[in-house]
């Protein structure tokens, strides 16, 4: 037998043959798929750290200030189609002041709720935008929508996008890892890739609720040591070097190969990135790290700035749990927030000031948000219902203008009304940060061209430095 095929094709009728050339069909023939790409425009950013506050967090109970709802507190006031469908063409609604006091913050005076007295130390880095809209009023299609940009069709995620347009910066670790995803309200759909090709999909570390053990899936061989592997590897790449020599030049072939070398450096480099264990006790402390009520969230964004400073393209960090109910949904129990602003207050803050400490919040772009907020009128007694029509979120680094409120919702939190931006246009913006043209990264399927925006989007150049 002169070459590996004609073995495989000489063997179980051919069939080890057929395996071999689907294997090289699916993508293989670049010697690397996930080699970084050339941008049409300068980067900003490098890479994005998203932290996904699931449920909806209140922006009016935290970095949306409304004076008019403490006046308005308990007057009852008419809402149209707030929810399309559920409230009817009007529906007298209560509204409900903010639970929580505001101050300003910070030289840009940024006003941030008593939820978040870590956050707001760091106001002057942010750019908060308050005049979000979304598609969907459930968790479900909203939670799809903000990653995917579709409410019900099986689409690519955001990360995946990433990867297929931009590669990875690091030839041994994935471009794109999901921490402690839900499998609910959307599930993996939220960090797959679709019609993409399969190693564009989102690398799922840990599970909702724990992140102790965080590695990625079947990195480690539980039945051969590390001396074991690494001369067992060795003797592979020697064979794989002589059927490559005696196959001429076949880049399907060395592409084959290669896919094979990358498993191998991922075990070597993948279990290192993601212990945290080495880290100092400062940094630790810095992330709330050993603190019950901050660990499970300080674990996740330590392990995300990890990721990030070793070449990791898109990393979403989901605060989010396995209940029909995600964290941030308190439709009758708005006090509720305390809780979860508690558990993720410092470490958020942790990130933003490790990552600036180190030189990364340069060209890392931060994203903090939810799926969509909740409304200014209360739900039940004390709660408050999901608000698409105008939320905030805040972005920090990766060449965002700093210390900046952009956009408005109307005088009580209902809708935005002032430079309204869609999800599909934070999007696009996001693209652009990286150095994309979001009409111009598309992926032909089915017989039409699709992309992340789909037909709309467009670069919310007023937040660029």
């Amino acid at each position: 037998m002169n070459s590996r095929r004609e073995l495989l094709k000489a063997s179980t009728c051919g069939i080890g043959s057929l395996a071999l050339a689907s294997m090289q069909a699916k993508g293989a023939s670049a010697s690397n798929p996930l080699a970084p790409s050339s941008t049409l425009f300068p980067q900003r950013a490098k890479r994005i750290i998203f932290l996904f506050m699931a449920g909806g967090p209140s922006h009016v109970d935290s970095f949306d200030y409304k004076p008019e709802l403490y006046k308005k507190d308990g007057k009852s006031i008419d809402f149209t189609g707030v929810r399309t469908g559920t409230f009817g063409k009007k529906s007298q609604r209560r509204l409900m002041k903010p639970l929580w006091e505001f101050s300003q913050h910070g030289q840009c005076g940024q006003h941030v709720s008593t939820l978040f007295p870590n956050i707001a130390q760091h106001v002057d880095d942010l750019c908060f935008i308050h005049s979000m809209h979304t598609e969907g009023v459930a968790h479900g299609p909203s939670t799809l929508f903000l990653h995917t940009g579709a409410t019900n069709l099986v689409r690519p995620s955001i990360g995946s996008w990433i990867s297929y347009g931009l590669g990875t910066e690091n030839a041994n670790l994935p471009a794109f890892v999901s921490i402690a995803p839900s499998a609910s309200k959307g599930g993996p759909r939220n960090y797959g890739n679709a019609f993409l090709p399969a190693l564009h999909q989102g690398t799922a570390i840990g599970r909702a609720g724990s992140v102790e053990q965080a590695q990625i899936r079947n990195i480690e061989n539980a039945l051969l040591g590390e001396a074991q592997r690494k001369q067992r590897f060795d003797f592979l790449q020697k064979l794989n070097a002589e059927q490559a020599a005696q196959a001429g030049g076949d880049d399907q072939l060395e592409a084959t190969i290669q896919s094979y070398e990358l498993a191998w450096r991922m075990q070597m480099e993948a279990p290192e990135v993601s212990d945290i264990s080495k880290e100092s006790a400062y940094t630790k402390s810095l992330y709330g790290i050993g603190d019950k009520r901050t660990d499970f969230y300080g674990r996740q964004c330590l392990l995300a700035r990890r990721m990030v400073e070793h070449g990791v393209r898109f990393v979403s960090v989901n605060y989010s749990d396995e209940s029909n109910n995600p964290r941030w949904d308190q439709h009758g129990n708005m006090p509720k927030h305390k809780d979860h602003a508690l558990a993720t207050d410092k470490p958020v803050a942790g990130l933003l000031a490790d990552l600036k400490q180190r030189g990364l919040l340069e060209d890392t772009l931060v994203w903090w948000g939810g799926e969509f907020g909740r409304t200014p009128f209360a739900q039940n007694k004390d709660g408050r219902d999901h608000n698409p029509r105008g939320f905030s979120i805040f972005l920090a680094g990766g060449g965002i203008k700093p210390g900046i409120s952009y956009g408005a919702t109307d005088e009580i939190g209902g809708t935005a009304v002032k430079n309204r931006v869609h999800m599909r246009d934070l999007h696009a913006t996001l693209l652009y940060l990286l150095g994309v043209d979001h009409e111009q990264l598309t992926y032909r399927y089915a017989g039409r061209d699709f992309r992340l925006t789909d037909v709309e989007g467009r670069v919310v150049h007023d937040i660029i430095a």
